[in-house]
């Protein structure tokens, strides 16, 4: 990837980050530029959110040791994906990040 597009989308990509709203705004900055490095990771995030959603209702209707551990998962990847943004690399995210880049490939 080139070292302009990485630059230019990297604010955005850093952004989508934290938490609906940094994905929302993220997803809107990138809406007009249509960086390809800020929308591989709106994606990531996208998938990293749906997942939380996921986890949260693990958590409520199953058990909590169990849905702790998957939360702990869920936050190591997006630390994983973080760090990758702010090296400017498109780094997928451990195990699931192929998929959240098939599913949502037409966002971004």
């Amino acid at each position: 990837m080139e070292n302009q597009t990485v630059n230019e989308g990297k604010t955005m990509a850093i952004i989508s980050y934290f938490w609906w709203l940094g994905l929302i705004i993220a997803f809107i900055m990138n809406n007009s530029k249509k960086n390809t490095f800020a929308s591989f990771h709106i994606r990531q995030m996208i998938g990293l959110l749906l997942l939380n959603v996921g986890v949260s209702l693990i958590y409520k209707y199953v058990g909590s040791s169990i849905g702790m551990l998957l939360g702990l998962g869920t936050f190591v990847l997006w630390v994983i994906g973080l760090i990758g943004a702010f090296q400017g690399e498109e780094k997928r995210v451990p195990l699931l990040g192929d998929l959240f880049q098939d599913w949502f490939k037409s966002i971004g």
